[in-house]
């Protein structure tokens, strides 16, 4: 028996699903913002503690972006009561702060990182997706802007493990 492909979601459909992933995500890196400076605190190294500066950055201005496209479709961010990012985050990532090796906790803190982020790449490309079929086009520009900040960020600490890890 094949499978059967369901039929395309309308728009009230589709916009259910574009606000339950958007507050999803909008959640989660509210949850992030509020860690991010503890999370700089564990690193060891100075170029990790410049990278999560920079991407406590881009999650302050995600978030902003986030915002104005709750405004511009009409809507408001409701709370979550379950979010994939605060079941990863919780605890600063379950890091050891007696680490024998302080190099083990910055490369825990990039994975980490590196994993949120391809959480966010995946919402973001699908919210895009979704915001083209329902022609938010000013939503779909903040989403974009959004996707790539995500990717930038998870090439960078692609690059600092790379220098750690590596003599080159």
């Amino acid at each position: 028996m094949a499978p059967i492909t369901p039929p395309a979601p309308d728009n009230n459909y589709l916009k259910k699903i574009f606000l339950h992933h958007l507050t999803r995500i909008y959640n989660g890196k509210r949850f992030l913002q509020e860690r991010t400076s503890s999370l700089f605190n564990l690193a060891s190294f100075k170029s990790l503690e410049l990278a999560i500066g920079e991407f406590g950055g881009d999650v302050k201005n995600q978030i902003k972006r986030m915002e104005a496209i709750y405004k511009l479709i009409g809507e408001t961010p409701s709370p979550e009561v379950c979010n994939p990012i605060k079941s990863i985050v919780r605890d600063e990532f379950c890091l050891d702060d007696g680490q024998d090796i302080p190099l083990l906790n910055d490369l825990d803190i990039m994975l980490y990182l590196q994993i949120l982020e391809h959480i966010n790449i995946t919402s973001y490309r699908m919210l895009i997706m979704i915001a083209k079929l329902l022609k938010y086009n000013e939503v779909t520009q903040l989403l974009t802007e959004n996707f790539d900040e995500s990717a930038d960020n998870d090439m960078l600490f692609t690059l600092i493990a790379k220098e750690y890890i590596t003599k080159d």
